[in-house]
This record gives structure tokens, sequence and C-alpha cells, in this order.
């Protein structure tokens, strides 16, 4: 898909990878509907790209951890741009540490982790397999592919997100509904930041195990790659496939290391 004219949504929009993709969209000529709980961060940005091309960008405040905001989020912005051609389930939740974490974090990493995922697509589909065409994209993690030491909730609500856009691209993938999914390892943003404090959420773990930690402009740059390509992984840490590839080829092998590097970390 050509960016150029196309109505983009993007949802955890006011900062990260969200703030990052939807300016690197709007940048390839996109009309972008930019999306979070802060409506002051999603206002600044809207202002921002239009200020660039005006009438180009509107900031839409919702809560897309519930049906009613991914409903209210896709009429906002049919009503502003028209049909929407690429929709980005970006907002993501990093809560919750071990099997002793509250039902409420659980229940919010859920919704907003997958459910999020597949209330937009339920209101999304329809009018894509009537027109033939429109794309779906996500962001899981790194964890989503491989795991994350230190978070259950994490770990199993990313887990989800890649299996539920591996079952959208089988599902619709040869009716027009194109599928990627974004699996970074460490990216410079507040979630990151936030897991120098175990309290905050996310363990440490998530600064020390990332490698590399990239900007959100160098994610948005391979994402909009990924997406002119039309191929469903988006892998801006390329190393990422190595390790899933070690995995899927020697399980065993792999969950020991895993469990040594947990100990390292435990015990720096």
């Amino acid at each position: 898909m050509e960016l150029m004219g196309k109505h983009v949504v993007v949802t955890g929009a006011a900062g990260g990878i969200g703030g990052g993709l939807a300016e690197r969209f709007h940048a390839e000529g996109a009309n972008v509907v930019a999306s979070d709980r802060d409506a002051a961060g999603v206002a600044a940005l809207a202002d921002r790209l239009n200020a660039i091309r005006p009438g180009s960008a509107i900031g839409f405040a919702a809560d897309i951890g519930t049906e009613d905001g991914n409903v209210q989020l896709i009429a906002a912005a049919d009503a502003a741009f028209g049909p929407i051609d690429l929709f980005f389930a970006n907002a993501g939740v990093g809560v919750g540490r071990g099997l002793d974490a509250p039902e409420t974090d659980w229940e919010l990493a859920f919704d907003v982790n997958v459910n999020a995922h597949r209330w937009a697509a339920k209101h999304l589909i329809p009018d894509w397999l009537a027109r033939k065409e429109g794309y779906f994209c996500s962001t899981a993690s790194a964890a989503g592919l491989l795991s994350q030491i230190g978070s259950a909730p994490y770990t199993l609500t990313k887990h989800a997100a890649v299996a539920f856009a591996e079952w959208l691209s089988i599902t619709y993938g040869d009716q027009g509904v194109r599928v990627s999914c974004l699996c970074p390892q460490g990216v410079n943003t507040n979630m990151l930041k936030m897991g120098d404090d175990p309290s905050a959420g996310i363990s440490s773990s998530v600064v020390r195990s990332s490698g590399k930690v990239l900007e959100p402009a160098e994610v948005a740059e391979v994402a909009v790659k990924v997406i002119q390509d039309e191929t469903f992984f988006i892998l801006p840490h390329p190393e990422v496939l190595t390790y899933l590839q070690r995995k899927t080829g020697d399980p065993d092998r792999w969950l020991a290391g895993m469990r040594k590097l947990q100990a390292r970390m435990a015990n720096p």
C-alpha cells in the first residue's frame, strides 16, 4: 500500500511508537486520525501535522480498551476523512508481573493489548470486505514471538495479539484485507523507561534484555517499508527473526537459555 492520499488511524498516538507512526504516515501523504486517552497529547500532535498540511489530521480521545471506544473512534474517523484505509492498533499497556498480579491488571492487559484489536477488526472488516480492500496493522512485541521475562500478563497478551493478526491474515487475506504485525524489542518510549522501576508495571528486565533501543521514528520507517511491501511481520530489530528461528528449531534449548538469562537478570 502506498500511503499518499490514504486515510490512516493510529491508536496510542499521543507519544512513543504511535506518535512516530502518525508523523511518518502523514509525511507519506496520508490523512491521519491520531487517537489516545491523552486528549491533549493527540490534539497537540494534530496541530503539528495540520501546521504542515492544513486539514490533514485530527486528534480523537478514546478509550480503546472498550468496544464502545473503538466504535466511537471508527465513526469519528469516517466522519472526518471517509472510509478508513489503514487502521494501526498500536495502543498497549505493560502491567502486572507474576501469577499474583491483580485481576484488574490481567483484565486491562487483555482489553488493551488484545480485545482492542478484536473490537476494531469487528467493526472494520465488513466494510473492507465490501470494498475488497483494507489494511489492519497491530503492535504486538518481540515478547509476542519469544517471551517477556518478568511479566506474565504482557507475555500472554502479546502472544495473543500476534495470533489474532495471523488469524486475520489467514481468514481474510484472500479477500482484499492485508495484515501486518509490529514486533519490536526495545524502543525509547515511556513504557520502556517505566521498566527501570519494577513497581511501575513491566519489570526492569524489559530495559536490560531489549538489546539496541531504537527511536520511534526508526520503528516507523521500517513500518512504512513493510506496509508498502504488504508483508506480515514488521521487525525493526531484525535479530528477533533469528531468535524466533532458534526457538522453533530447538524449543527446549531455547527455554533453558531463557531460564539462565532470567537467573542472571535476577542477580546481576
